[in-house]
């Protein structure tokens, strides 16, 4: 019987991405995907700690593993990512951890499991990144077969005061373009429609002189590929020439996570975000004109240190005036190494959460009348497969909205034209024309 394995992933899409090359390392060795942990033989956590959140989580999932061990004590149990990157110690504790390694060595992963088979612990923590160009010649297991993302630029330079980022992930490193589009074609040949450009601050992507908009012409030339998308942009990187490239390639879709984080210039100060609220909006204006069916979203953190009532309403007038399609809300919570960690964190955690419900509201209402908009009239929608109720089909439009098909399960992988015939907050319904 053929082995099997686990991959439990916490955090962002570029871990998804980093656990999906993983996965294919496996597939190599000759693993197959388990269903659940209980039947794995080697069970991989891959964890995330830019908030506490997704941290404490992944604590409590290793921390269940212990049963397993115990009652198969050959399992090979292994904790990838940024939690060890940053505090190994913590990970060491539990003894039934065979093996930790960073996000700086999961291309390592075959030797890895060798040596965690020979000895009961091992640890690869290494910063040097010799082997940083053979992640893109890795062969992904995808998750999604119509959808892939593509890591093009890591770590991040920016050092805003809350993010650990800079520390658990590096510097700024640009993947060659040639890489990349080599990597996009080989998505292509197994199948995969829409293509996912990745980065920390994706904006910032250089490979010697080739930037973003360059990159995103490339990629487009793939046949076979037919939508592109890339995230996070950062609001001190995002261009004019990034969104004339939006309007101006048809495979690019007309969607921009573009995170403000606060709406006042006295926080965005204390975070260091490098802009400020009238530079957002601004810029958030200039994609607009250019690409008037753009959709937007952002990420905002509520209670920051020192954030005052009024802070909080220039952050609820910044949402106003910008209008977003979709908002991702996160009550501020301290990390380890960062500058902030050292303010004094002074917003109630009861207030806290009172914004954080507030301006949930307030995005809630907003994507609720972008998307009303848009009932009767005709969306392009890739179907990626059933919905989790396994009652409908589900897709999303050029952007980025999710559609509830009612149709065959013939139309999975194909671009449809549905007509939008409900619509909520969160998601839209329809039928094919």
């Amino acid at each position: 019987m053929a082995r099997k394995y686990f991959i439990k992933t916490f955090g962002c899409q570029m871990n998804v991405n980093d656990s999906e090359k993983m996965a294919g390392l496996l597939e190599g060795l000759g693993y197959e995907r388990a269903e659940s942990p209980e039947e794995a033989e080697v069970i991989i956590v891959n964890t995330c700690s830019v908030r506490a959140k997704p941290d404490n989580k992944a604590y409590s999932f290793i921390g269940n593993l212990k049963r397993i061990k115990r009652k198969r004590p050959e399992t090979l149990i292994a904790v990838a990512g940024c939690v060890p990157q940053k505090e190994k110690e913590q990970i060491l504790r539990f003894s039934h951890v065979d093996l930790v390694f960073g996000t700086f060595n999961f291309v390592k992963l075959p030797q890895l499991l060798e040596k965690a088979k020979e000895k009961r612990t091992v640890e690869v923590l290494d910063r040097v990144i010799p082997e940083e160009e053979k992640i893109p010649l890795i062969e992904s297991s995808l998750e999604n077969p119509f959808v892939a993302y593509v890591t093009v630029q890591r770590g991040c330079n920016r050092f805003c005061t809350y993010c650990i980022v800079p520390f658990t992930r590096g510097r700024e490193r640009s993947v060659k373009p040639e890489l990349v589009v080599e990597e996009v074609k080989r998505l292509a040949e197994k199948g995969v429609k829409e293509v996912h450009l990745l980065g920390q601050n994706v904006d910032f992507y250089n490979y010697r002189g080739t930037q973003l908009p360059e990159l995103l012409y490339l990629v487009s030339q793939v046949p076979e590929i037919e939508r592109v998308r890339f995230t996070t942009s950062h609001p001190a990187g995002f261009t004019e020439e990034i969104a004339k490239a939006i309007r101006d390639i048809d495979k690019v879709c007309p969607y921009v996570h573009l995170p403000p984080q606060s709406g006042s210039n006295e926080v965005l100060k204390r975070m260091n975000r490098g802009y400020t609220r009238e530079e957002y909006i601004e810029k958030v204006k200039m994609l607009k004109e250019i690409v008037p069916d753009v959709a937007l979203s952002g990420d905002f953190i509520v209670g920051f240190p020192g954030e005052s009532l009024k802070d909080f309403e220039e952050t609820l007038s910044l949402v106003e005036e910008c209008v977003f399609d979709q908002g991702f809300v996160f009550e501020y919570s301290p990390r380890p190494y960062t500058k902030a960690a050292e303010f004094e964190d002074d917003v109630p955690k009861e207030e806290k959460n009172r914004r954080l419900r507030e301006l949930q509201e307030l995005l809630k209402r907003q994507a609720e009348e972008r998307n009303r908009k848009l009932i009767g009239k005709v969306e392009e929608v890739l179907i990626e497969g059933f919905s989790p109720k396994g009652t409908e089909l589900y897709g999303r439009t050029l952007n980025n909205k999710p559609v509830a098909v009612k149709g065959e399960a013939s139309l999975i992988g194909k671009t449809v034209k549905v007509k939008i015939e409900e619509s909520s907050p969160f998601f839209l319904k329809g039928k094919p024309v």
